[in-house]
């Protein structure tokens, strides 16, 4: 009886998850990986609670972070020329100068 209630709640455990299975993951164009461009966003987040030239300086110091992580994914997946360019631009997520 114990051993039968324990495949039924793993069943029930694992019931969430199937959808998430089923779905076909999105296929990356000219084989990059896509990657979201959440680390500008990161970068903002992490220095909302400083202000002025605190702010702005760890502000920069993370967004070159940030470009230098992209530039090294970009060179490992072999991406050269305008299509680097635009892919560390993707990448960060950079559209936009960093608001003051």
């Amino acid at each position: 009886m114990k051993l039968r209630s324990a495949i039924v709640a793993a069943g029930l455990l694992c019931l969430p998850v199937l959808p998430v299975l089923a779905q076909p993951s999105p296929a990356a164009p000219t084989g990059t990986v896509p990657v979201p461009a959440t680390k500008r966003v990161t970068c903002l987040a992490t220095t909302a609670s400083l202000n002025g030239q605190d702010r702005r300086d760890q502000l920069q110091l993370c967004m070159a972070q940030a470009r230098l992580d992209c530039l090294k994914q970009a060179i490992d997946q072999n991406i050269v020329g305008e299509e680097r360019k635009s892919f560390v631009k993707t990448c960060v997520g950079s559209d936009g100068p960093e608001p003051q």
